[in-house]
């Protein structure tokens, strides 16, 4: 593997990740930060009870309106020990399946950039909530998250050091490891 300003990726190591294309996305966005401004979108509609199916089409950036190849759906339930139905994961559940996917994908193209084979990655997550504070029975529980624990088993061509440096990569650069752990400004409004 050669080192100099990027690496450059052995021929023989493929996890599934395009570096070059990466790297080239990078150095575009770098020359023009303005077209690095994103918005990501979804929309949501009641079925039934707490039942709701979100869709997720287009987004914008790169300077203008992204078309996806198709659309996406996501459906999210209570359990029945909440009085629903089941039909789906709740939303905390799907928030801690965005929290394991991006990590995920961050260790899988931090260690292609690396020249580090993967065999298997898989992140485990858990999710410490008080519902005193959803369900109102106490206003000074904190209504989501009090802790997450995630824990990665990862068999690689790579030293435990490695493995360990690739989750840390991920973790420093992972967009939604950064929204669930920074304070956002949301602004809801009714129509």
């Amino acid at each position: 593997m050669t080192q100099t300003d990027t690496q450059t990726t052995p021929a023989n190591v493929d996890n599934g990740v395009n570096v070059e294309a990466l790297l080239g996305a990078r150095e575009a966005l770098d020359a023009a930060p303005e077209a690095a401004q994103f918005k990501w979108r979804t929309s949501c509609e009641w079925v039934n009870g707490t039942h709701s199916r979100s869709t997720v089409s287009g987004f914008f950036g790169l300077g203008e309106e992204q078309a996806r190849s198709k659309d996406f759906t996501i459906e999210s339930d209570h359990p029945e020990v909440f009085a629903a139905e089941d039909h789906a994961a709740t939303p905390v559940e799907i928030v801690l399946s965005g929290l394991a996917s991006c990590l995920t994908a961050g260790v899988a193209a931090v260690a292609q950039h690396r020249g580090i084979q993967l065999h298997s990655v898989k992140a485990t997550l858990e999710g410490d909530m008080d519902l005193q504070g959803i369900l109102g029975i106490d206003d000074d529980v904190r209504n989501g998250f009090g802790n997450i624990r995630v824990n990665f088993t990862v068999d690689a061509d790579a030293s435990e050091d490695e493995i360990k440096a690739l989750v840390a990569q991920s973790q420093k650069r992972s967009a939604v490891f950064d929204i669930v752990t920074n304070p956002t400004n949301v602004f809801v409004t009714v129509n």
